[in-house]
């Protein structure tokens, strides 16, 4: 006969005092860390301000020409509420918000953070642009100057809350973004009727442009492109960023503003967020959960085989998505459909391999070896371990075929590995450029050298060594004009 388990009276006292310890224990660490964020520097004009003319799914906007006439509307508040309050002087020689600074947006030839269109008047494709989280327009720079001369429309779209302040991220919604991006998509359609338009989308940017071919398999009233390119793509986040919105509810109830942010951080770079909202993470999750939903939903509904064609480009060594999580979370997921895959392995010089922490081949190798797969891998490493020279390996998919390669350029001296954020810069890239940039009226960001005792700087020492730039962006540039047959001039 079983032995029946008693709780004493005892016993019960002691799982009361536990519980009631635990609890208060928790308690104390929730006041330690809402005091260690309330101890951050305090928040300024630019991440208070309230811009109600920005963008939303439920403004009444039905065209991407009243996009543009809100956009100028949005911008014009901009100068009204932050850069009339903000004073000019040395003291704020690099901050974006204080007129003819270095880092001034608005003082610059052409300021890239709104929607930019780049025509043709017989156009041989269209091609639709969007950026990344906390970004602006400026990043799809550089690739849009490439597809327009060779003949496509370009439309770099400014997504709701970027280009402007970094309040702008503190509400807005991944649905504002998706809703823009349908706009935008839709004059795509308009402007080339008769010709083929593709998306194009980095970091949150590519989050949005699966998330739009995805749709556009369901929904008939959505243009299809014609092929789909992601650069460093936001398709997996950790499952941590579904917590990190409780962080900015607790500073309501609060009544710390504070609490709404991740980073409080100088506003110097013109076109990117140096303070990055608890909101800006949490809709990332959003987005990226809402992508496997309807990966799922359109699989049992067998549309996924008519997917657009996907080029993607991913660094090994992203510390902001991983290639195993783009595999994992999309390209396995679909069917074979002339997808493939472009990994920037780490510079695998012999001196330089004796300094890593861990060697992402690790991570990938199984995807090097797996015959069964659905998409092409192309892998860009060093011909061998005491090379600098760099060649794109190619492998088909299902495939036991040797992998062709192509010679794609060098290592430059120093640096180990690409970023998250370098693969959309060239070398030659007046602001994020390396030690090639062009001449920039303003701020140079791309080749920090500061030195100096740890722990002084605002800037972190990562974000100052942070490769700004992809050396190989011509092999990106050329893979992306073929893809879209754009590679030869009309």
């Amino acid at each position: 006969m079983a032995r029946q388990f008693r709780i004493t009276r005892a016993t019960l006292q002691v799982l009361k005092y536990l519980a009631a310890w635990l609890c208060g224990v928790f308690i104390a660490v929730v006041i330690a860390y809402v005091m260690l964020l309330n101890d951050r520097p305090d928040l300024s004009v630019w991440h208070v301000v309230e811009l109600d003319a920005e963008y939303s799914a439920d403004s009444e906007v039905t065209s991407f020409a009243e996009y543009l006439q809100l956009e100028q509307r949005l911008f014009e508040q901009l100068g009204t509420l932050v850069y009339d309050k903000v004073a000019s002087g040395p003291e704020n020689a690099i901050n974006r918000y204080s007129r003819g600074s270095l880092s001034d947006p608005s003082a610059l030839p052409v300021n890239w953070n709104r929607s930019f269109e780049l025509k043709h008047a017989a156009p041989r494709a269209s091609v639709l642009m969007l950026h990344g989280l906390s970004d602006s327009p400026y990043s799809m720079r550089a690739l849009a100057a490439g597809l327009h001369q060779q003949g496509a429309n370009v439309l770099g779209l400014r997504l709701p809350g970027h280009g402007t302040a970094p309040s702008g991220l503190v509400d807005v919604r991944w649905q504002d973004m998706a809703a823009a991006v349908k706009l935008a998509a839709k004059h795509m359609q308009e402007v080339t009727p008769d010709k083929p338009w593709y998306l194009v989308g980095y970091s949150n940017g590519g989050a949005l442009a699966v998330d739009y071919a995805l749709a556009s398999l369901d929904d008939a009233s959505l243009p299809k492109p014609a092929g789909v390119i992601l650069l460093s793509p936001e398709i997996g986040v950790s499952d941590s960023a579904a917590f990190a919105v409780w962080q900015g509810r607790l500073g309501r109830v609060l009544g710390m503003d504070k609490l709404a942010w991740v980073s409080v951080l100088p506003e110097y770079d013109p076109y990117k967020y140096g303070s990055f909202a608890v909101n800006a993470g949490d809709l990332a999750y959003r987005i990226t959960a809402h992508i496997q939903q309807q990966l799922s939903t359109l699989q049992e509904k067998g549309k996924l085989q008519n997917m657009a064609p996907i080029l993607a480009f991913q660094s090994s060594t992203d510390a902001t998505v991983t290639a195993t999580a783009l595999v994992k979370n999309l390209f396995a997921r679909l069917p074979p459909a002339g997808h493939e895959l472009v990994l920037f392995d780490i510079n695998r010089r012999v001196e330089s391999s004796i300094l890593l922490k861990q060697d992402p081949r690790e991570e990938f190798a199984p995807l090097l070896e797996d015959s069964s797969r659905g998409f092409d891998l192309t892998v860009v490493t060093n011909e061998n371990s005491r090379s600098p020279r760099v060649r794109a390996f190619t492998a088909k998919g299902n495939s036991s075929a040797s992998a062709s390669s192509v010679y794609i350029g060098d290592w430059p001296s120093g640096v180990y590995s690409l970023s998250h954020v370098a693969l959309p810069f060239p070398p030659d890239d007046p602001i994020y450029g390396g030690p090639e940039a062009a001449d920039a009226a303003g701020i140079q960001l791309g080749n920090l050298a500061l030195r100096g005792e740890r722990g002084v700087l605002q800037l972190s020492a990562d974000d100052a060594v942070r490769l700004r730039w992809n050396p190989f962006f011509d092999y990106v540039e050329q893979r992306t004009l073929h893809f879209t047959s754009l590679e030869e001039s009309p």
